[in-house]
């Protein structure tokens, strides 16, 4: 038997896999996940901001939630 995938290849991939999960408490819980690539420079710290920042743009209400958990690593096996 031959699988195929649609997923991206890994060269169209970020170069980092990342996993954030937000709280509402009491309201909303979401886990978020993908691929990204930072700048060359960049710190785990402004990755985690640059994500958080991209999920308040595109879900304003989750601007101020409690970040429960954040992964950052290396996107390759």
């Amino acid at each position: 038997m031959t699988s195929q995938t649609t997923a991206p290849s890994a060269q169209q991939q970020g170069s980092h896999h990342w996993v954030m999960t937000l709280e509402l408490p009491g309201r909303a819980m979401n886990t978020l996940y993908g691929t990204w690539t930072p700048p060359e420079g960049a710190t785990r710290h402004d990755v985690f901001m640059a994500i958080k920042t991209d999920i308040g743009r595109e879900a304003p209400e989750m601007t101020r939630a409690n970040v429960v958990f954040f992964s950052l690593e290396p996107n390759q096996l």
